[in-house]
């Protein structure tokens, strides 16, 4: 995914003169052959994250359209003040692209992890979240934003499905249960996960790379009675969401993805995935004891 936003948005600085990107060293030899071209819309800042927000919304006010990269934790965590400032207090609109996820840098150890970055844009309103599962989802994501003002987060990861599934604020059907069966909504690279630990449980699995804004509309549609949402984060983080879609409709939910536990320990991230119970063999054992719960 990271190549892939590369060479888009590359291509991007290309085609349209508001494209501009902003780093802070992250990714900046790949963005060196781009730079060289446009020294004057690919602005790296060095190790200054807040800073880099910073520079974002001012070339946005300009009627620029900044792409901003880094790690998760860099790009939200440490400059979620000059987001909600320099951004969202001023109105000024930027496309935030992180890589790192959750845990794929689990060898950089927690300095590394977001697992609370899209429940940390929960907090700020107008923002637009793009998950995707795989490479193919995510050039025409960063060229639709190109054509809004919109502030988009999408949140890159080396994990992925299969196979592409879903264009953006689409929720998916990819597996169908019997009529009412639970649906287990997977979001991003979650969906392949959930589709081996739910392969013979008679469950309707759906799909969304955009949990922000969540379509509720589609969700109520399926939803019977239960619902299991698989995040790649924060579990719960769409918790309040899916409550909001299915307010009038009498369901039970279950929500699972990274624990608040801190795991003090490096690992894979395939390893980080089993601790918190997100591989295919902890998702099942959390799904059927749900479900079978609900039949006693």
């Amino acid at each position: 995914m990271r190549e892939t936003f590369v060479a888009t948005t590359t291509a991007l600085l290309e085609e349209d003169p508001r494209t501009a990107v902003v780093l802070a060293d992250i990714s900046a030899d790949a963005f060196a052959p781009a730079q060289r071209r446009h020294p004057d819309r690919v602005l790296n800042v060095g190790i200054r994250e807040q800073l880099m927000l910073g520079v974002a919304g001012g070339l946005a006010l300009t009627g620029l359209r900044p792409y901003v990269h880094s790690y998760a934790p860099f790009v939200v965590d440490r400059a979620y003040e000059q987001i909600k400032l320099d951004l969202g207090h001023q109105d000024a609109g930027a496309v935030l692209v992180s890589i790192g996820a959750s845990y794929d840098a689990s060898t950089a150890g927690y300095t590394h992890h977001s697992p609370g970055d899209v429940a940390l844009l929960d907090t700020l309103e107008d923002w637009t979240v793009h998950v995707p599962g795989h490479p193919n989802e995510v050039p025409a994501l960063l060229r639709a934003a190109a054509r809004t003002d919109d502030r988009i987060y999408v949140r890159l990861s080396s994990q992925q499905n299969s196979r592409a599934y879903a264009a953006a604020g689409e929720l998916r059907v990819v597996r169908q249960g019997w009529a009412g069966a639970p649906v287990v909504l997977a979001i991003g690279p979650m969906l392949d996960p959930v589709l081996a630990a739910t392969a013979d449980l008679d469950v309707t699995v759906a799909y969304t790379l955009t949990p922000r804004p969540l379509d509720g509309r589609r969700l109520r549609e399926l939803v019977n009675r239960e619902i299991v949402v698989v995040e790649p984060y924060l579990a719960g983080t769409s918790s309040r969401l899916v409550a909001a879609a299915l307010s009038d409709v009498p369901h039970r939910s279950l929500h699972l993805g990274v624990g608040r536990a801190e795991q003090r320990r490096y690992g894979t991230p395939a390893d980080h995935a089993r601790w918190h119970g997100l591989d295919p063999a902890g998702l099942r054992a959390s799904i059927s004891g749900f479900l079978q719960a609900a039949r006693r």
